[in-house]
């Protein structure tokens, strides 16, 4: 059975571009539908979760953005191309290990994410794959996820679009999936919501799908 069905117990399903590291409310995205099309070929938004997302560190939330070479304004999210010439892979990694090396699963965690990033891919999309891979298996999230052209239509013509919904600049009233669970964090006495889904794994390791499971917004 699925986890999450429709008041009308229908098959339901969504359409979401790839993004790094995705935050909660992506995650509760998933949760609620039967199959995820994923669009690779949906045209690149900057300064967006597909190539940036937050952590918490000792004193504030802290932005990670994987730098991307030049590309034209149409370009297709496919076709981004990861800038190696900054050296941003040791300034995630060691934010991620400043902001998390003391949490209760950080030591269990970190080695296979680390190795994904040594593996140096080219493009944008193959990086947030092959994490997006890693943390659905970590959070024990098994769904129908296919990745997908611009336009292919579902079986039944009633796929939701929903490119560009979840993002980082709208307000805590306009999410749509996520409605924030508070859970143990590493730093400070107020809960954060929303943030990296790497937050809530370091921290909550094997409960995190449970986490999950109570921050859907009933849809």
């Amino acid at each position: 059975m699925p986890e999450f069905l429709s008041s009308e117990n229908r098959f339901r399903e969504v359409r979401i571009e790839l993004q790094y590291l995705p935050c909660l409310e992506y995650f509760t995205c998933i949760l609620q539908y039967d199959r995820i099309c994923i669009d690779v070929e949906e045209r690149y938004v900057k300064q967006s979760y597909r190539n940036r997302c937050n952590v918490l560190t000792t004193n504030k939330i802290d932005l990670l953005t994987v730098p991307v070479k030049g590309y034209d304004a149409a370009s297709p999210t496919k076709d981004i191309l990861i800038d190696y010439n900054q050296d941003w892979i040791r300034r995630h990694l060691g934010c991620f290990k400043s902001a998390y090396g003391k949490s209760p699963f950080y030591e269990y965690y970190a080695p296979d994410l680390i190795e994904i990033f040594q593996k140096r891919p080219a493009y944008l999309v193959d990086l947030n794959y092959d994490l997006l891979t890693f943390c659905l298996r970590l959070v024990g999230i098994k769904k129908d996820i296919r990745y997908n052209l611009s336009g292919v239509e579902s079986e039944e013509n009633s796929v939701v679009n929903d490119i560009s919904v979840i993002n980082n600049k709208k307000g805590q009233n306009s999410i749509k999936y996520y409605q924030p669970i508070p859970y143990y964090q590493t730093f400070g006495n107020d809960f954060v919501s929303n943030l990296s889904i790497v937050d809530l794994l370091f921290n909550m390791g094997p409960e995190a799908k449970s986490v999950l499971l109570r921050s859907c917004k009933s849809q």
